[in-house]
């Protein structure tokens, strides 16, 4: 993005202008005051001395809120920093967009990535720092997210997080790579999949990847309205535009095969609505049966290890039955837009 997308405060704070930083921490946010706030304090309480480290904070959807909440915490940390930058994206939206526009104004040849939903712990920084030495390009930390025994799908669903290999909520990368590779690709306009591309393209290009665990974020999980599966399922468009770019990657790393169950329901139930228009009671009756099946199916499975309030087993059945038409046409959409054959 040009330097005419972006306006910062707080270029005053920590060490003079033009003194190298250790790192710079990036920070995306969209309006969620709560959550940067809660973030920025936890960004304040790091081990790693302030003048070491700046943050820069993207604001996607710019307001004197978030401007007026970084210069509190820049009034509030003046005596000690670190340096706060405030970035207002007034061209393309989206995390990865937004994370370009940090990258780009910071000043240390190391970049940390972490989200305004995040709680980084006080040892994050420096922990990651520490594991990041001359042969090391890129470096993953750990992801926490805290939930219940019992977990709900969304939950359970959700907690993949922890295990993934590569996230943007925490990760530290050299400046000189993503300069490379030129940052994120901003047509992933929402969150979902601009971090694996990322990961994909440094791996095309064998960046040395290491993991540090002991750098640690906590990513806690938003309650989410009834029914949220529904409202992910329009995210299958970034499937199909991440599968055009790595496809041996995507089977192996992310979808070995394509979801066919989802695809045989939709089937199942255009033939018994073929049949019930033909006034074909037998075909309007196999197929409405096979239909209900494999609904049944992925209600169970859904329901399997998560929790059985009514609330949740109501969502599970509702949903169970629009995942997959919605799922399957996100897909042939992503598929027309990015031309290429996504199933």
């Amino acid at each position: 993005m040009q330097e005419t997308n972006r306006e910062t405060v707080g270029t005053g704070l920590g060490p003079p202008l033009g003194l190298a930083f250790s790192v710079s921490v990036v920070v995306p946010t969209c309006g969620r005051m709560d959550l940067l706030d809660r973030c920025l304090d936890a960004l304040s309480r790091q081990t790693l001395p302030g003048s070491a480290f700046e943050i820069i904070i993207v604001d996607d959807e710019p307001n004197h809120n978030t401007l007026h909440l970084v210069a509190g915490w820049r009034a509030r940390t003046l005596d000690r920093g670190p340096r706060l930058v405030y970035v207002a994206n007034s061209g393309q939206h989206g995390p990865a967009a937004a994370r370009n526009l940090g990258w780009r104004a910071a000043q240390a040849a190391i970049i940390a990535f972490t989200d305004d939903d995040t709680v980084p712990s006080p040892t994050w920084l420096a922990q990651g720092l520490a594991a990041f030495n001359e042969n090391v390009d890129v470096l993953c930390g750990r992801v926490e997210m805290p939930l219940p025994a019992t977990p709900t799908d969304y939950q359970r669903t959700a907690r993949q997080l922890e295990t993934a290999e590569f996230v943007a909520a925490n990760c530290f990368c050299r400046k000189s790579i993503l300069e490379r590779l030129d940052g994120f690709d901003e047509r992933f306009t929402e969150p979902c999949r601009e971090d694996s591309d990322l990961h994909f393209r440094l791996l095309g290009i064998d960046a040395r990847i290491v993991r540090a665990p002991q750098a640690l974020v906590v990513h806690p999980l938003r309650p989410a309205p009834w029914g949220v599966s529904l409202l992910h399922t329009h995210r299958a468009v970034f499937d199909a535009l991440l599968y055009k770019k790595h496809p041996g990657l995507y089977r192996a790393k992310v979808e070995p095969a394509p979801r066919w169950d989802h695809y045989l329901a939709v089937g199942a139930l255009l033939l018994a609505l073929a049949g019930w228009l033909a006034g074909s009671a037998l075909v309007f009756g196999l197929a409405g049966l096979a239909w209900l099946g494999l609904t049944a199916r992925l209600c169970l499975q859904r329901l399997r290890g998560t929790a059985k309030t009514a609330s949740h087993i109501a969502e599970m059945i509702v949903t169970s039955a629009l995942i997959p038409p919605l799922a399957v046409f996100w897909r042939l959409a992503g598929a027309v837009r990015y031309r290429v054959r996504f199933t």
